[in-house]
Parts: structure tokens; sequence; C-alpha cells
């Protein structure tokens, strides 16, 4: 069985923060003009749907953004200016600088550090989401102590060390900051798990009650360029037999981006408190639910062959980058996809159905620049087409 540990360490080195082939389809370029943003930020295309019927907030609000100008980022900025608050943004001012030319934008860098843009500013909040260090939070919360009433940390469901509860709430226990000293002090100063956890320790010492901790599960939607949830929409819209991983009753969880950003804006809104696991959907879900659900937008010819997880096994099919939202069953991993959200459910995170996701994600990927639509994640048409041939000759 794939261990947690194992799991982690091959989820890093795909390039997985825990932390395809080409198609056509046709529609109409959709740009903002104020923000130059569309399905595929500058270029434009289909994908993305502009926020409309978006009611004005009744307090507007001075937000500062860390980061801000990518996927989980973009969705935020837009989602604030449409309830009419004010955003500042603060960046290396490297990945898309020319979007939201209209917004101010102070130049920093984390990495340094450096904040000094910072300096003598004040906001009503702030929303960070381009952490994944913990001396990163350290950092900016101690300049940031008194230049802002409420900090929303952007966290991750990986901060959780325990993954074999159904049902695991906020309070199911996360990486300690003993186990992130001595990740440390191993040498996995990186290690995604523990620095969320300490992030998350440190935000909430810094800012008390105005500290807030998200927590999301896989983000999906348009503008994701980590292929793992759009390998499926891809795929299924190929055609053609898909090979689908175990028998179809696994669970399966990821938040919508734009759902996301909604509910983090709403709680500096309402100045909530505290934490929350924020992966959806709300009703559970399946794999079989998950591929038969994305199966509806599509009209092409599909059939699901559903291949059990020790065959994947003897094949070399990985977990998670090449079956995406699934890993193989184990004790250890059965509540991995099967959180309880439903704090953050009273809280105000709504979901967005399915096809919506599945449909926006589609027609962003197919608007890409055929250099851009080579998935990164998911089964390898010709190692598919072999295993299917060898499932089929191994069942008669």
């Amino acid at each position: 069985m794939t261990s947690r540990r194992e799991f982690l360490a091959g989820a890093a080195a795909g390039g997985v923060g825990l932390g395809f082939g080409g198609m056509s389809m046709r529609g109409e370029a959709n740009v903002n003009p104020a923000t130059g943003v569309g399905a595929t930020g500058p270029r434009g295309g289909p994908g993305h749907r502009p926020l409309q019927d978006v009611p004005r907030a009744e307090r507007p609000l001075d937000l500062l953004i860390l980061g801000g100008t990518a996927f989980l980022g973009i969705a935020q900025v837009e989602y604030a200016r449409a309830r009419g608050h004010r955003v500042t943004l603060f960046n290396r001012g490297r990945t898309n600088p020319h979007l939201f030319p209209e917004l101010e934008k102070l130049v920093g860098d984390r990495a340094v550090p450096d904040y000094s843009a910072l300096e003598g500013r004040r906001w009503d909040a702030v929303l960070d989401n381009s952490a994944s260090l913990a001396p990163w939070v350290e950092d900016s919360t101690e300049i940031l102590r008194d230049a802002v009433g409420r900090y929303l940390f952007v966290s991750s469901i990986s901060a959780h060390k325990d993954n074999s509860r159904i049902g695991g709430t906020e309070t199911t226990p996360v990486f300690t900051e003993e186990e992130y000293r001595e990740a440390v002090e191993a040498g996995q100063e990186r290690a995604y798990g523990p620095n969320k956890a300490q992030a998350e320790r440190v935000t909430l010492r810094a800012f008390g009650d105005g500290g807030i901790v998200v927590r999301p599960g896989l983000i999906v939607g348009p503008h994701d360029r980590s292929d793992r949830f759009t390998y499926w929409p891809v795929r299924i819209h190929r055609g053609g037999e898909v090979l689908a991983p175990g028998d179809g009753s696994d669970w399966a969880q990821w938040v919508d981006v734009r759902d996301l950003a909604r509910f983090m804006v709403h709680l500096l809104e309402v100045e909530a408190s505290g934490t929350y696991n924020a992966t959806g959907p709300e009703a559970p879900l399946t794999m079989a639910g998950l591929l038969y659900g994305i199966r509806a937008i599509t009209s092409a010819q599909v059939s699901f062959t559903w291949v059990e997880a020790d065959f994947l096994r003897e094949h070399e099919v990985g977990a998670w980058m090449e079956m995406p939202l699934w890993v193989y069953p184990s004790p250890e991993m059965r509540g991995f996809s099967a959180w309880d959200c439903s704090k953050a459910v009273e809280a105000g995170l709504t979901f967005r159905p399915l096809a919506d996701t599945a449909r926006d994600t589609l027609e962003w990927w197919a608007s890409q620049p055929p250099e851009d639509r080579e998935l990164g994640t998911g089964l390898d048409p010709e190692k598919e087409a072999r295993i299917l041939e060898a499932w089929h000759a191994r069942s008669g």
C-alpha cells in the first residue's frame, strides 16, 4: 500500500502542491476590457464567465492581496472588485504583470524578503494566497500586524497529517510545530504540509480573532495550469474508451476556484475568525459520480472501463498525477477525499454544479494556443491503450 509519506513525496516530485491532445471548440472571445482577463488572460477566448448580478457590499473594504495575478488570485480580485472593494496587489511583478492595469501594484519579494513597499500603509484586510513556506508568513504577519485588521491565510487540507478518518474536521490533527522543526532540520524545509500547518499557527498567533485560515482541497477551474482536474474533461471529451481507476466507489473532492474566492472575500466582509476546511462538493461524490457527471457535458461517444487498483499498481500507474483526483485505497488514505466541510458551508461556502466547472474548464483549455494544451497531468494515451488492452486480455 502507498503510505501517506510516499504519496506526498511522489506528489512533490511531480510538482503537485498538496500545493493532452489537440481538440477544437468554437467560442466567442470574452475579455474584460478593464482587466484584460479572459479565458487565456490577455488573449481572451471562451471558458471565462464574467461576473454578473453580484450585489455590492454594504461596506467597501480596502483589501491587500499578496499575489493576485494567477489562478486563485485572479478569481479573488475579480470578485472583490465586483463587490465594490478597493484592491491593492503585492507581488514580484513577474506573473501576468499585464493584468489589472488600473489597480495599485506594490512590488516586493517574499523570498528575499523585501516588504518595503508596504511600509506606512494600512488596509482593512489581507488575503495571503502566495505563501507555501512558514517563514514567509512569519515575515508578512510581523510587518502587517498593525497595518491590517484581518489576515486570511490560504492553507491546505494537506496541513492535516491524518488522512485515515472519513469525515475529518478542522480539529483533525495537523502537523505539529515539532514536526515542522524536524522537517527543517532534516533538510526538508519546503515540506508542504508541515509548512502550511506552521503558517496557520503563525497567522493565528499574530492576529488572534483577526486571523482566518482556509484549508482548500484540490482547487480547479479556468486558469488552472496544474491540469489536476482538467485531464478528465479533456480526456472524456476526446471520446472512446476511457480508463477509470478502481471500481468507481472511491471518494472525490475539489473546489471551484471561483466559489473559493467568493467564500474568502465573504469571510473578510463578515469579519469571521478561525479555521475552515473548504473543499467540495457539499454532498459526497464518488469517482463514478465525478466521471459520469463530466460525461454529461459532451456529446462525444464515450465508454468507461473501470480497472482494479491492484492491476493499475502492477502496471505502474501513478495515483493523483496519472489518475487525477484518485489515490490507491488504503487504511491510511481512506479519508483523503472525504473531509467534512460543513463548518465552511454554514459560514457561507457554496458550490456551483460540477457541469459548470467541467464545461468552463474544458472551454478555457480549448482556447489555449496549441503549445499550452499539453497536459502535464494524466495518463499518456499510449500507456492508457496498453493497459486497457492488457486488462481486456486478462478479463477474457
